[in-house]
Protein backbone atom coordinates (compact mmCIF):
# COMPACT_ATOMS: atom_id res chain seq x y z
CA UNK A 1 0.00 0.00 0.00
CA UNK A 2 1.16 3.62 -0.95
CA UNK A 3 1.73 6.08 1.83
CA UNK A 4 -0.60 8.42 2.08
CA UNK A 5 0.35 12.48 1.56
CA UNK A 6 -1.02 14.84 3.97
CA UNK A 7 -3.14 16.97 2.19
CA UNK A 8 -1.59 20.45 2.63
CA UNK A 9 1.81 18.73 1.65
CA UNK A 10 -0.13 17.44 -1.78
CA UNK A 11 -1.03 20.53 -2.36
CA UNK A 12 2.33 22.08 -2.28
CA UNK A 13 4.13 19.47 -4.17
CA UNK A 14 1.63 20.32 -6.88
CA UNK A 15 1.90 23.57 -6.80
CA UNK A 16 5.89 23.21 -6.80
CA UNK A 17 5.58 20.75 -10.17
CA UNK A 18 3.38 23.31 -11.79
CA UNK A 19 5.76 25.54 -11.40
CA UNK A 20 8.83 23.81 -12.26
CA UNK A 21 6.70 22.72 -15.51
CA UNK A 22 5.50 26.23 -16.15
CA UNK A 23 9.14 27.54 -16.24
CA UNK A 24 10.64 24.53 -18.56
CA UNK A 25 7.96 24.66 -20.91
CA UNK A 26 7.33 28.51 -20.82
CA UNK A 27 6.90 30.32 -24.02
CA UNK A 28 4.53 28.22 -26.02
CA UNK A 29 2.95 31.30 -27.77
CA UNK A 30 3.33 34.75 -29.04
CA UNK A 31 3.21 37.27 -25.64
CA UNK A 32 1.41 40.78 -26.03
CA UNK A 33 3.71 44.03 -24.93
CA UNK A 34 1.24 46.69 -23.78
CA UNK A 35 3.03 49.94 -24.52
CA UNK A 36 0.93 52.80 -23.19
CA UNK A 37 1.86 55.33 -25.40
CA UNK A 38 1.44 55.78 -29.26
CA UNK A 39 4.06 54.74 -31.82
CA UNK A 40 7.46 56.66 -31.90
CA UNK A 41 7.64 58.50 -28.73
CA UNK A 42 10.34 57.67 -26.31
CA UNK A 43 8.20 55.06 -24.25
CA UNK A 44 7.38 53.22 -27.70
CA UNK A 45 11.03 53.47 -29.05
CA UNK A 46 12.71 52.47 -25.78
CA UNK A 47 10.43 49.09 -25.46
CA UNK A 48 10.91 48.11 -29.82
CA UNK A 49 14.65 48.58 -29.01
CA UNK A 50 14.53 44.94 -27.06
CA UNK A 51 11.73 43.37 -28.17
CA UNK A 52 13.55 41.91 -31.49
CA UNK A 53 15.87 40.43 -29.34
CA UNK A 54 13.68 39.15 -26.67
CA UNK A 55 11.61 37.54 -29.36
CA UNK A 56 15.18 35.48 -30.58
CA UNK A 57 15.90 34.83 -26.76
CA UNK A 58 12.03 33.27 -26.21
CA UNK A 59 11.59 31.38 -29.33
CA UNK A 60 8.22 33.55 -29.53
CA UNK A 61 7.17 36.23 -31.41
CA UNK A 62 6.91 39.63 -28.59
CA UNK A 63 4.09 41.57 -30.44
CA UNK A 64 3.91 45.56 -29.22
CA UNK A 65 0.04 46.35 -28.70
CA UNK A 66 0.17 50.33 -28.16
CA UNK A 67 -2.71 51.73 -25.89
CA UNK A 68 -2.41 55.24 -24.97
CA UNK A 69 -4.15 57.78 -23.36
CA UNK A 70 -3.93 59.34 -19.72
CA UNK A 71 -0.49 59.93 -19.41
CA UNK A 72 -0.07 56.27 -19.66
CA UNK A 73 -2.49 55.02 -17.36
CA UNK A 74 -4.88 53.88 -19.63
CA UNK A 75 -2.41 51.06 -21.09
CA UNK A 76 -1.32 50.02 -17.51
CA UNK A 77 -4.94 49.88 -16.77
CA UNK A 78 -5.50 47.26 -19.17
CA UNK A 79 -2.17 45.35 -18.61
CA UNK A 80 -3.06 45.14 -15.10
CA UNK A 81 -6.39 43.44 -15.81
CA UNK A 82 -4.40 40.94 -17.96
CA UNK A 83 -4.09 37.58 -17.21
CA UNK A 84 -1.21 36.61 -15.37
CA UNK A 85 -0.20 34.18 -17.29
CA UNK A 86 3.72 35.49 -18.68
CA UNK A 87 1.83 36.18 -21.72
CA UNK A 88 1.11 39.78 -21.39
CA UNK A 89 3.45 42.54 -19.93
CA UNK A 90 3.60 46.22 -20.48
CA UNK A 91 6.27 49.29 -20.12
CA UNK A 92 5.95 50.99 -17.22
CA UNK A 93 7.69 54.36 -16.75
CA UNK A 94 8.59 57.13 -13.84
CA UNK A 95 4.46 59.21 -15.29
CA UNK A 96 2.32 56.11 -15.00
CA UNK A 97 3.84 54.21 -12.69
CA UNK A 98 5.96 57.09 -9.99
CA UNK A 99 3.93 60.26 -10.73
CA UNK A 100 0.67 59.16 -11.42
CA UNK A 101 -0.40 57.38 -7.59
CA UNK A 102 0.32 61.10 -6.60
CA UNK A 103 -2.14 62.93 -9.05
CA UNK A 104 -4.67 61.21 -9.70
CA UNK A 105 -7.69 61.19 -6.94
CA UNK A 106 -8.84 57.68 -8.81
CA UNK A 107 -6.81 55.40 -10.33
CA UNK A 108 -7.65 52.57 -12.35
CA UNK A 109 -4.73 50.35 -10.97
CA UNK A 110 -2.85 49.94 -7.91
CA UNK A 111 1.10 50.21 -9.03
CA UNK A 112 2.13 48.74 -5.64
CA UNK A 113 -0.94 45.37 -5.33
CA UNK A 114 -1.65 45.17 -9.34
CA UNK A 115 2.18 44.32 -10.95
CA UNK A 116 4.87 42.18 -10.53
CA UNK A 117 8.10 44.08 -11.35
CA UNK A 118 10.68 42.65 -13.65
CA UNK A 119 13.41 44.95 -14.27
CA UNK A 120 13.81 48.33 -14.70
CA UNK A 121 15.49 49.37 -18.55
CA UNK A 122 16.67 52.41 -18.94
CA UNK A 123 17.23 55.60 -17.32
CA UNK A 124 16.69 58.34 -19.63
CA UNK A 125 16.73 62.31 -19.68
CA UNK A 126 14.54 64.83 -21.53
CA UNK A 127 15.54 67.64 -23.49
CA UNK A 128 13.24 71.28 -23.83
CA UNK A 129 12.41 72.19 -27.24
CA UNK A 130 11.02 75.24 -29.31
CA UNK A 131 10.26 76.04 -32.38
CA UNK A 132 13.24 77.95 -34.24
CA UNK A 133 10.83 81.25 -34.34
CA UNK A 134 10.44 81.19 -30.53
CA UNK A 135 12.64 84.25 -29.66
CA UNK A 136 14.15 82.77 -26.12
CA UNK A 137 17.27 80.60 -26.72
CA UNK A 138 18.20 79.50 -23.05
CA UNK A 139 15.90 78.53 -19.99
CA UNK A 140 16.54 81.87 -18.45
CA UNK A 141 15.03 84.02 -21.69
CA UNK A 142 12.57 81.76 -21.26
CA UNK A 143 11.90 82.67 -17.82
CA UNK A 144 12.09 86.55 -18.39
CA UNK A 145 9.54 86.24 -21.12
CA UNK A 146 7.65 84.05 -19.18
CA UNK A 147 7.37 86.99 -16.46
CA UNK A 148 6.87 89.36 -18.92
CA UNK A 149 3.85 88.14 -20.68
CA UNK A 150 2.07 85.59 -18.29
CA UNK A 151 -0.18 82.65 -19.74
CA UNK A 152 1.44 83.76 -23.46
CA UNK A 153 3.68 81.06 -23.27
CA UNK A 154 1.81 77.53 -23.68
CA UNK A 155 3.78 74.35 -23.32
CA UNK A 156 2.79 70.73 -24.78
CA UNK A 157 3.54 67.57 -22.86
CA UNK A 158 2.63 63.22 -23.80
CA UNK A 159 -0.83 63.77 -21.24
CA UNK A 160 -1.78 64.69 -17.70
CA UNK A 161 0.80 63.27 -15.04
CA UNK A 162 3.93 62.57 -17.13
CA UNK A 163 7.61 63.59 -16.64
CA UNK A 164 7.04 65.90 -19.56
CA UNK A 165 4.08 67.59 -17.63
CA UNK A 166 5.42 67.57 -14.21
CA UNK A 167 8.94 68.68 -15.32
CA UNK A 168 7.54 71.80 -16.96
CA UNK A 169 5.44 72.41 -13.43
CA UNK A 170 8.89 72.11 -11.81
CA UNK A 171 10.20 75.30 -14.39
CA UNK A 172 7.18 76.94 -13.91
CA UNK A 173 7.76 76.95 -9.93
CA UNK A 174 11.26 77.52 -9.88
CA UNK A 175 10.65 79.98 -12.37
CA UNK A 176 7.57 81.79 -10.51
CA UNK A 177 5.95 82.30 -13.93
CA UNK A 178 2.68 81.21 -15.41
CA UNK A 179 2.10 78.87 -18.61
CA UNK A 180 -0.33 76.98 -20.15
CA UNK A 181 -0.21 73.54 -20.16
CA UNK A 182 -1.87 71.65 -23.30
CA UNK A 183 -2.02 68.01 -22.30
CA UNK A 184 -1.60 65.40 -25.75
CA UNK A 185 -2.44 62.10 -26.83
CA UNK A 186 1.53 60.91 -26.43
CA UNK A 187 4.70 62.34 -28.24
CA UNK A 188 4.02 63.01 -31.51
CA UNK A 189 1.37 64.59 -31.73
CA UNK A 190 2.81 67.27 -29.48
CA UNK A 191 5.59 67.53 -31.37
CA UNK A 192 3.50 67.46 -34.67
CA UNK A 193 1.87 70.68 -32.95
CA UNK A 194 5.00 72.12 -31.54
CA UNK A 195 6.20 71.73 -35.16
CA UNK A 196 3.04 73.45 -36.68
CA UNK A 197 3.50 76.70 -33.96
CA UNK A 198 -0.11 75.61 -32.12
CA UNK A 199 2.24 75.22 -28.79
CA UNK A 200 4.99 76.96 -27.62
CA UNK A 201 7.64 75.12 -26.12
CA UNK A 202 7.89 70.71 -25.00
CA UNK A 203 9.60 68.74 -22.42
CA UNK A 204 10.17 66.02 -24.79
CA UNK A 205 11.98 62.70 -24.17
CA UNK A 206 15.78 62.53 -26.12
CA UNK A 207 15.48 59.74 -28.92
CA UNK A 208 12.18 61.34 -31.25
CA UNK A 209 13.59 65.22 -30.37
CA UNK A 210 17.84 64.63 -31.56
CA UNK A 211 16.56 63.94 -35.91
CA UNK A 212 14.39 67.61 -35.34
CA UNK A 213 17.02 69.28 -33.61
CA UNK A 214 19.68 68.57 -35.74
CA UNK A 215 17.66 69.45 -39.17
CA UNK A 216 16.71 72.48 -37.28
CA UNK A 217 13.36 72.07 -37.29
CA UNK A 218 13.75 72.56 -33.81
CA UNK A 219 16.12 74.27 -31.07
CA UNK A 220 16.65 72.74 -28.14
CA UNK A 221 17.01 75.39 -24.28
CA UNK A 222 18.26 72.73 -22.28
CA UNK A 223 18.57 69.00 -20.94
CA UNK A 224 17.25 67.83 -17.68
CA UNK A 225 20.06 65.76 -16.67
CA UNK A 226 22.87 66.09 -14.25
CA UNK A 227 24.92 66.52 -16.74
CA UNK A 228 25.13 67.58 -20.66
CA UNK A 229 23.81 64.01 -23.03
CA UNK A 230 26.41 63.09 -25.55
CA UNK A 231 23.46 62.68 -28.72
CA UNK A 232 23.36 66.02 -27.38
CA UNK A 233 26.77 67.58 -26.53
CA UNK A 234 26.32 71.57 -27.51
CA UNK A 235 23.19 71.69 -25.56
CA UNK A 236 23.77 72.78 -21.78
CA UNK A 237 21.59 71.02 -18.75
CA UNK A 238 18.58 73.26 -17.71
CA UNK A 239 20.48 73.76 -14.58
CA UNK A 240 23.33 75.24 -16.12
CA UNK A 241 20.96 77.26 -18.54
CA UNK A 242 18.80 78.85 -15.84
CA UNK A 243 17.62 76.61 -13.04
CA UNK A 244 20.44 75.57 -10.59
CA UNK A 245 20.00 72.12 -9.56
CA UNK A 246 17.49 71.11 -11.46
CA UNK A 247 17.38 67.61 -12.31
CA UNK A 248 14.43 65.35 -14.07
CA UNK A 249 15.29 61.52 -14.54
CA UNK A 250 12.84 59.69 -16.44
CA UNK A 251 13.00 55.79 -16.33
CA UNK A 252 11.49 52.81 -18.32
CA UNK A 253 10.90 49.58 -16.43
CA UNK A 254 9.39 46.21 -17.07
CA UNK A 255 6.09 44.87 -15.44
CA UNK A 256 3.47 42.13 -15.44
CA UNK A 257 0.01 41.74 -13.58
CA UNK A 258 0.45 40.65 -10.21
CA UNK A 259 0.49 36.32 -9.68
CA UNK A 260 2.55 35.63 -12.74
CA UNK A 261 4.74 32.90 -11.32
CA UNK A 262 7.75 33.59 -10.09
CA UNK A 263 9.57 31.12 -12.45
CA UNK A 264 8.37 33.33 -15.48
CA UNK A 265 9.45 36.36 -13.43
CA UNK A 266 13.07 34.50 -13.24
CA UNK A 267 12.67 34.18 -16.83
CA UNK A 268 12.08 37.44 -18.20
CA UNK A 269 14.80 39.05 -15.58
CA UNK A 270 17.17 36.88 -16.68
CA UNK A 271 16.78 37.54 -20.32
CA UNK A 272 15.96 41.38 -20.50
CA UNK A 273 19.21 41.75 -17.87
CA UNK A 274 21.11 40.18 -20.61
CA UNK A 275 19.68 41.88 -23.42
CA UNK A 276 20.07 45.25 -21.42
CA UNK A 277 23.93 44.69 -21.15
CA UNK A 278 24.53 43.72 -24.81
CA UNK A 279 26.89 46.10 -26.41
CA UNK A 280 24.90 47.36 -29.33
CA UNK A 281 22.12 47.73 -27.22
CA UNK A 282 23.68 49.68 -24.75
CA UNK A 283 25.14 52.23 -27.20
CA UNK A 284 22.12 52.57 -29.08
CA UNK A 285 20.21 53.90 -26.04
CA UNK A 286 23.44 56.27 -24.69
CA UNK A 287 22.69 57.75 -28.56
CA UNK A 288 19.39 58.37 -27.72
CA UNK A 289 20.19 60.11 -24.51
CA UNK A 290 19.46 56.88 -22.17
CA UNK A 291 21.51 54.79 -20.08
CA UNK A 292 20.75 51.06 -19.90
CA UNK A 293 19.88 50.33 -16.33
CA UNK A 294 18.85 46.32 -15.25
CA UNK A 295 17.92 45.45 -12.31
CA UNK A 296 16.81 42.70 -9.87
CA UNK A 297 12.87 42.57 -9.43
CA UNK A 298 13.23 43.84 -6.27
CA UNK A 299 15.43 46.97 -7.13
CA UNK A 300 13.00 47.88 -9.55
CA UNK A 301 10.09 47.56 -6.94
CA UNK A 302 12.31 49.46 -4.59
CA UNK A 303 12.45 52.13 -7.28
CA UNK A 304 9.06 52.52 -7.92
CA UNK A 305 7.94 53.58 -4.09
CA UNK A 306 10.80 55.92 -3.76
CA UNK A 307 9.50 57.56 -6.70
CA UNK A 308 6.05 57.71 -5.66
CA UNK A 309 7.10 59.43 -2.31
CA UNK A 310 9.02 61.63 -4.24
CA UNK A 311 6.56 63.04 -6.94
CA UNK A 312 3.74 63.20 -4.42
CA UNK A 313 5.68 66.27 -3.10
CA UNK A 314 6.09 67.49 -6.39
CA UNK A 315 2.63 67.59 -7.01
CA UNK A 316 1.70 69.07 -4.02
CA UNK A 317 4.05 71.39 -4.59
CA UNK A 318 2.85 72.42 -7.84
CA UNK A 319 -0.76 71.76 -6.89
CA UNK A 320 -1.57 70.01 -9.68
CA UNK A 321 -4.71 67.51 -9.32
CA UNK A 322 -6.38 65.09 -11.84
CA UNK A 323 -9.89 63.92 -10.84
Amino acid sequence: MRPSVPGSLAVALLAWTAGAVTAQTYPVKPIRWIVPFPPGGGTDLTTRTLTPKLSEALGQQVVVDNRPGSGGTIGLAIAAKAPADGYHMATAQLANMGIAPGLYKKLPYDPVKDFAPVTQAVSAILVLVAHPSFPPNTVKDLIAMARAKPGAITYGSPGNGTSGHLGTELIKMAGKVDMVHVPYKGASPALTDLLGGQITIYLSSIPPAVPLIKSGRLKALGVTGSKRTASLPQVPTIAESGIPGYVVDNWYGVVVPAGVPKEIIARLNSELVRILGMPDIRERYALEGSESAPTTPEQFAHLIRDEQQKWAKAVRDAKVQID
